[in-house]
């Protein structure tokens, strides 16, 4: 009834406290959580951006194994990290902490930098992974709210604006730092996200074990699934996408996708996004023309693959195809080369064209080697680009 009285703010100390005491008792045990040092923080936590934690482990300690120190990342070459990568997705977070590793050795004399702005100025780093690093690794003061932390905060505090709106994440913001406990910021920050990933979960939260049960605004409404708040999303569009794979006997022509931009750096079997009104043939024709210089007869279809990205999905058509002449020259990709089928596995690919490897491999050497008709021997001016390195 309109007659009663306000409730009183949840006090801020109860809930950090009743949240740190959980933490001691419940905190899972994950690789990173057992070194100190920032290097392995700072890796898993750009690991951890887009990616659950179970999927996250075997990665990280690949990656750790292979590359120890900072000193390591930096002096591999790019093609080393994104193959350990591979499979990991969001491939521009390899690509932007090599490059922020060969920043840190070159400008900073390989120590890290203690404050939020130094940070922010590092490539693929943005203000949580920043403030993740400086409170975990460095002890400082400061909330990094991931996106089990958003689901706790906005449930906690029945927040009504939509968090990915610059209103709602200055909203959760302020609540974080007024909640945070002074010199325990890398708990309190850790215990945010295993409450979120245990039981603070986005479907069918676990209440009843919630240590902040009695300090919670969307638990006392009834229905804590209502938040955090979507303002509504739009569809994801669909591509249609076709690749091209080209053989010559053992071997099989790959090309290296531009380094900046989406999957930048990793390998695929050349093709490209079909254009209103085009045929899947004429789309794969004119993508092999513009990237590589080369007329190709397309023979038949060999598999058809769906994906879904964050901001699209694509179903990729995958086609064998004949040489029928052109000079192989990379023109609209970083490179080019032939490759034999057991070597392919030291290159980097994305998930789909992965798939496509598996196939060649589980089908060994073609029987008929007329798949390049034309060539007359080794002056053909077909070995251009040789696959050995």
């Amino acid at each position: 009834s309109a007659m009663e009285p306000a409730k009183a703010p949840p006090p801020h100390e109860k809930i950090a406290e009743a949240l740190l005491r959980w933490y001691a008792a419940n905190r899972r045990d994950l690789p990173w959580r057992r070194r100190r040092d920032p290097y392995a923080i700072w890796v898993a936590e750009v690991m951890l951006q887009q990616t659950r934690v179970e999927t996250v482990i075997p990665y990280y300690e690949r990656f750790l194994a292979r590359f120890p120190t900072l000193q390591d990342l930096a002096t591999a070459p790019l093609e080393e990290v994104l193959k350990v990568w591979e499979g990991l997705g969001y491939y521009a977070r390899a690509r932007h902490l090599h490059r922020a590793a060969r920043t840190l050795v070159q400008e900073y004399g390989g120590s890290f930098p203690q404050t939020l702005s130094e940070w922010r100025r590092l490539p693929g780093v943005g203000s949580y992974i920043a403030a993740a690093v400086l409170s975990i690794a460095f002890g400082q003061d400061l909330p990094a709210i991931d996106g089990n932390g958003v689901r706790v905060l906005a449930r906690l505090f029945a927040v009504e604006e939509d968090p990915r709106r610059p209103a709602g994440r200055r909203r959760l913001e302020a609540l974080a730092e007024r909640l945070l406990p002074r010199g325990q910021a890398g708990d309190f920050n850790q215990a945010l996200m295993d409450l979120g990933a245990t039981l603070c979960t986005p479907k069918a939260p676990r209440c009843s074990a919630c240590p902040l049960q009695a300090f919670c605004a969307a638990f006392r409404q009834g229905d804590p699934e209502a938040f955090p708040v979507r303002a509504p999303r739009r569809s994801l569009p669909h591509y249609d996408v076709t690749a091209g794979v080209i053989q010559d006997g053992d071997r099989v022509l790959i090309a290296q996708r531009p380094l900046e931009g989406m999957l930048g750096g990793l390998w695929e079997f050349p093709g490209g996004k079909v254009e209103p009104g085009e045929s899947l043939e004429e789309c794969l024709k004119r993508e092999l023309r513009e990237e590589l210089g080369i007329e190709v007869e397309v023979l038949e279809p060999m598999m058809t693959l769906r994906h879904a990205y964050t901001h699209m999905r694509i179903t990729l058509h995958v086609f064998r195809c004949r040489w029928m002449g052109g000079t192989l020259q990379p023109i609209g990709c970083a490179d080019a080369r032939w490759v034999r089928i057991e070597e392919l596995d030291r290159y980097p690919f994305p998930n789909t064209d992965r798939q496509i490897v598996e196939r060649l491999k589980a089908e060994g050497v073609p029987e008929r080697d007329d798949l390049l008709p034309w060539r007359s021997g080794p002056e053909s001016g077909f070995s251009i680009i040789q696959g050995e390195r």
